[in-house]
């Protein structure tokens, strides 16, 4: 039986040890590499995982930070008994292996309105 595989993105953690921690930082870097991203894909790459990725922007990420793909994306077996449901399937998407479910132990107060 072939064990499924998922993975973890690690660009955040990677760019941190690296002591970039804004993505803003990054954008630049990209630039001088040919790979030209909009803001909000920068922040995107950086805070989300991304399902697609371009060879060139992965091996331009590399080239940046100096690390290889083993440090970036890291393999993860899926939990047993854990599918990953889509939006378009019916249900919630599932946040990815590694990732937090919400804001933890952190939620925000309910707003009470007073009558004037």
């Amino acid at each position: 039986m072939t064990a499924k595989l998922d993975y973890r993105w690690q660009l955040r953690e990677v760019m941190a040890t690296r002591g970039m921690f804004s993505t803003t930082d990054l954008r630049p870097l990209l630039a001088e590499r040919g790979i030209d991203l909009s803001p909000s894909q920068v922040y995107r790459l950086v805070a989300e995982r991304p399902e697609r990725l371009s060879l060139s922007t992965l091996m331009a990420l590399l080239d940046i930070l100096g690390c290889t793909m083993e440090e970036l994306i890291q393999p993860v077996p899926v939990a047993r008994g854990s599918q990953r449901r889509t939006a378009a399937a019916g249900g919630a998407a599932e946040p990815p292996a590694g990732g937090s479910a919400g804001v933890g132990k952190f939620r925000p107060r309910r707003a009470r309105i007073a009558p004037e």
